[in-house]
C-alpha cells in the first residue's frame, strides 16, 4: 500500500509540472475528418519543392490603396496568400492608407498581435480589452515614426485625425493572423443574424437592425449610414461602422 502512495504522489507531482500547447489555428476552424482521402492540409499549405525555389516567391510590390470609398481608407494585405514565401514563418504585414478623416473600421486579428508604425500622417489609434477586463479604451495619437501595439484577438481601429493623407505599415504575428470587422460581422452575417438577437444587444428598435442589415457591407469598408436617434444609441452604432 505504501507503494500505491507513493506512486500516486509521484505522478502528482510531474503532473503538476507538465504543460501542453495547442498550436494556434491558421483558419476559423478545422473540423475532423477520418477519411484521409478527403483531408486538406491545416495550419499552413503544402511546401514547393526547394529546388524550384526562387527569389519572386519572396518577393511582392504593394502600390498605395484607394481610398475613394465611405470610410476613406484601404487595407492592402500582404498574407501567405498574397506572399508565398511566408508559409511557416509566422509573419505577415499590411499597408493601410487614409484619406483626411478616413478610418480603418474596429475589428479584430483573432490569430495574431498587430504592431503599427505611422508612416505618414497622424492617427487617433486604439484598442479595448475584453470583458474581464471591464473593458478597459486605450488610446494614442501617433505622428510619423511613431509605432503602437494591438494585443492579439482585441478590437482595435486607427482614425486619420490629420488634414492630410496618411499611411500606415502594420505587422501581425501570423502569416495568416485572419481579420473580422466588427460591423461586417454583426449586419452582414451569412445567414443574417437574427433581429432579435440585436435588437436586444443594441437596446434599439428592430427597424434600425433591419435598415443596418440591408446595407451594402463591403468586406473592409463598413458602409456610411446616417440615423438621427438617441446620443448613447449614436455613439454605439457610430462605434461598430465609423459613420453616423
Amino acid at each position: 500500500m505504501k507503494a500505491v502512495y507513493f506512486l500516486v504522489a509521484i505522478l502528482a507531482l510531474t503532473s503538476s509540472i507538465a504543460s501542453a500547447y495547442d498550436p494556434s489555428p491558421l483558419q476559423d476552424f478545422c473540423v475532423a475528418l477520418n477519411d484521409t482521402k478527403n483531408a486538406v492540409f491545416v495550419n499552413g499549405k503544402l511546401c514547393k519543392d526547394p529546388k524550384v525555389v526562387k527569389a519572386e516567391d519572396f518577393f511582392r510590390h504593394v502600390e498605395p490603396g484607394n481610398t475613394s470609398n465611405p470610410l476613406g481608407s484601404d487595407m492592402t494585405q500582404v498574407f501567405v496568400d498574397q506572399l508565398p514565401g511566408l508559409n511557416t514563418l509566422g509573419i505577415s504585414l499590411a499597408r493601410i492608407d487614409f484619406a483626411p478623416k478616413g478610418l480603418n473600421p474596429p475589428h479584430t486579428h483573432p490569430r495574431g498581435t498587430e504592431i503599427l508604425i505611422v508612416v505618414e500622417g497622424t492617427l487617433y489609434v486604439g484598442f479595448v480589452t475584453s470583458n474581464q477586463d471591464g473593458n478597459r479604451l486605450f488610446t494614442k495619437v501617433l505622428n510619423k515614426g511613431d509605432v503602437f501595439v494591438f494585443p492579439i484577438g482585441l478590437i482595435h481601429f486607427q482614425l486619420n485625425v490629420g488634414y492630410d493623407n496618411a499611411v500606415a505599415i502594420a505587422a501581425l504575428s501570423s502569416q495568416n493572423p485572419g481579420t473580422i470587422t466588427i460591423a461586417n460581422a454583426l449586419f452582414k452575417a451569412n445567414p443574417s443574424i437574427s433581429p432579435e438577437v440585436l435588437t436586444k444587444a443594441f437596446q434599439v428598435d428592430k427597424t434600425i437592425i433591419d435598415y443596418l442589415q440591408k446595407q451594402l457591407w463591403s468586406l473592409h469598408n463598413s458602409f456610411s449610414i446616417h440615423i438621427y436617434i438617441r446620443n448613447d444609441v449614436t455613439t454605439k452604432i457610430y462605434f461598430l461602422t465609423g459613420y453616423i
